[in-house]
């Protein structure tokens, strides 16, 4: 099993481990993930319209020292895509609960991006006791939702579009979120997309951008400086949607929070970045070791 380098979404998927978990809604739902390495865990959420294979390039330079765990979050990748549940932040949290339940582990260090952000947000906030470390890159945040584009395909309307349809639209606006133009590659397109290429995938993604709601995160906002794990904000400079001046507030409202801003990247920072990425990652968490 490669372990030490990138891979094509295909040999990602194939490397994923599948579980149930129960306790979130009123029937089981499967949560596709993938756990290498060993040592302190760290955690990486994505967000939307990706699944954990945005940490393609960041795994394996993350594994070399840590356990490394990239679920996919439910509706998005391989995790459940049945059209039978929420998909909100807040039950994305308590399924992370449960996912770490079963992992038997009591804390971690969390990296969220994009809507895994806001679900970091509220995990540090309401469960700070599972929260070892917490890093913040290009997250939503305040009403910064996250980008119209992604509220606009939660319509109804939307699932009368073709297959081709949808992911001729994903694939459109990847480009917005990526400056390096080197770091768009046709496999990093074509793997972003593939869950979302069948019919279940696309009515998925339709109810995972229905499930975007403001009201999640403009909730936290007077609890922000409750939030009681190190905290690194990691942020693309460029990002059009969720923009610099975001990771800026966060830094006056969470204690001792450090913000690293990323130059000529943009918002998918773990494609866009990966070497800055995992590189400060990694040099906050030996700046910050603590027994977890």
């Amino acid at each position: 099993m490669v372990t030490n380098s990138s891979m094509n979404h295909q040999e990602f998927r194939a490397r994923q481990k599948t579980i149930e978990l129960e306790g979130i809604m009123d029937f089981p739902v499967r949560v596709a993930y993938t756990d290498l390495g060993e040592g302190e865990p760290i955690v990486l959420l994505h967000g939307i319209p990706t699944w954990s294979y945005l940490y393609n390039n960041v795994i394996p330079k993350l594994v070399e020292n840590y356990r490394v765990i990239a679920p996919d979050l439910l509706g998005h990748g391989w995790s459940d895509r049945r059209d039978r549940f929420d998909r909100s932040l807040v039950i994305q949290a308590k399924m992370i609960l449960r996912f770490l339940d079963f992992l038997k582990l009591e804390r971690v260090n969390l990296v969220g991006h994009d809507t895994g952000g806001g679900v970091s947000l509220i995990l540090a906030i309401e469960a700070s006791e599972r929260i070892n470390r917490l890093v913040l890159a290009n997250i939503v945040v305040y009403d910064s939702w996250p980008i119209d584009d992604m509220l606009m395909l939660g319509h109804p309307m939307w699932k009368h579009k073709s297959n081709q349809e949808i992911v001729d639209y994903l694939v459109g606006g990847l480009e917005y979120g990526i400056s390096r133009p080197e770091q768009l590659t046709e496999e990093f397109k074509e793997g972003i997309v593939a869950p979302y290429a069948d019919e279940e995938g696309k009515i998925s993604l339709i109810r995972n951008a229905s499930a975007l709601n403001t009201n999640h995160t403009m909730a936290l906002v007077e609890r922000h400086s409750t939030i009681t794990a190190q905290t690194l904000l990691l942020w693309g400079v460029e990002d059009p949607w969720q923009q610099i001046k975001d990771g800026e507030r966060l830094k006056q409202e969470i204690p001792n929070a450090k913000l690293v801003r990323v130059e000529k990247a943009s918002h998918w920072i773990p494609q866009d970045a990966p070497e800055e990425f995992a590189s400060e990652i990694q040099t906050f968490l030996q700046q910050t070791q603590q027994i977890s």
